[in-house]
């Protein structure tokens, strides 16, 4: 994410700005710095005036369907204490049902445009919460609401059952 941010601020600077930036020690100590920010300034000093690089990427004001969970802390916080109803996927990055049914479940909840969240918990890395929950075998997925399960799910579902899945935590 921080490189995605050094790219896009890099990329929304003018050749007028490249050139007007201060020689700190920090730049000047890093060599290596010094000569991506000369050559960067060789590359954007060849626009004309009427060929200008854009102020900032464009961009859609698309929000976040899911979160990943980042310790137990985090985990009540986001999702026990949550208003919204929350879905629970418990993957694991080894697992081939888990990358199928991922981005299926995101779309399932995108489509309820806000009205409730996705908190995704690898179990390797949070053994502890899906010992808690009981999740045996990955993907799992435990609806919540108002820190209780509701519902939950073990392995894949076609998007349609997903939907109604998904509704039926809403509605609840």
């Amino acid at each position: 994410m921080a490189h995605r941010l050094l790219v896009r601020r890099i990329w929304t600077l003018s050749a007028k700005d490249i050139r007007c930036l201060p020689a700190s020690p920090a730049t000047t100590a890093s060599s290596s710095y010094s000569t991506s920010l000369q050559s960067s300034t060789a590359r954007v000093s060849f626009l004309s005036p009427s060929r200008t690089l854009p102020r900032s990427l464009p961009h859609t004001s698309r929000r976040e369907v899911s979160f990943n969970v980042q310790d137990h802390e985090d985990f009540t916080e986001r999702v026990i204490n949550s208003q919204l109803p929350v879905l629970i996927d418990f993957h694991a990055q080894w697992c081939g049902p888990c990358k199928i049914l991922g981005p299926r479940l995101e779309k399932a909840v995108a489509k309820q445009q806000g009205r409730v969240a996705m908190a995704k918990v690898d179990i390797d890395d949070h053994t502890d919460l899906a010992i808690e929950y009981g999740v045996s075998a990955v993907p799992t997925v435990i609806a919540m609401r108002g820190g209780d399960v509701v519902d939950h799910f073990v392995g894949i579902k076609d998007d349609d059952e997903l939907d109604s899945f998904v509704s039926k935590i809403i509605g609840q």
